[in-house]
């Protein structure tokens, strides 16, 4: 009998203008985006982050280090899909994410999704197992500021 196991990951970005703002794969138009080695996708490395750790694994650091050029610019999308061939060879498989995004500015939610199917596809999992939510700030801390974006995640995977 599959035992299940589940992670949570966290991540955040300050904002940084001529980026473009990802959000679990999906450009959304806005007049800043979020600074990082990577493209700065919080969203997808919250998501990361969550299913390393469900699985035993690391994390994000660990296996795709802001100190190494391959890295630089890449699509995070493309990281996860890389995080999820690793749990599989590690004898696990991912059963559903759930994810806030904790922005002040632009919604997420007329983009929800676009940004579900854009991680099912990179989780290889069915949309109806991917949630995507997101709050504000309401003005208190970084987020209400607008000086940055987070998110946090919770993945489950069976082994």
């Amino acid at each position: 009998m599959a035992q299940s196991f589940t992670g949570i990951g966290y991540d955040c970005h300050g904002f940084a203008q001529g980026r473009p703002l990802v959000l679990g794969g999906v450009v959304i138009d806005d007049d800043r985006g979020l600074a990082g080695h990577s493209d700065a996708d919080v969203l997808t490395h919250a998501i990361i982050d969550a299913l390393l750790g469900a699985a035993a694994l690391g994390d994000i650091g660990q296996h795709f280090p802001d100190t190494d050029e391959r890295y630089r610019d890449a699509d995070s999308l493309e990281l996860l899909r890389s995080a999820v061939a690793l749990l599989a060879r590690e004898g696990f498989a991912v059963v559903n994410v759930d994810a806030t995004v904790l922005l002040e500015r632009p919604a997420v939610a007329p983009h929800s999704a676009a940004i579900r199917g854009a991680l099912a596809g990179a989780l290889g999992v069915p949309e109806r197992r991917v949630s995507v939510k997101a709050t504000r700030g309401e003005g208190m801390g970084f987020v209400g500021r607008e000086e940055g974006a987070a998110a946090l995640a919770v993945a489950t995977v069976s082994a």
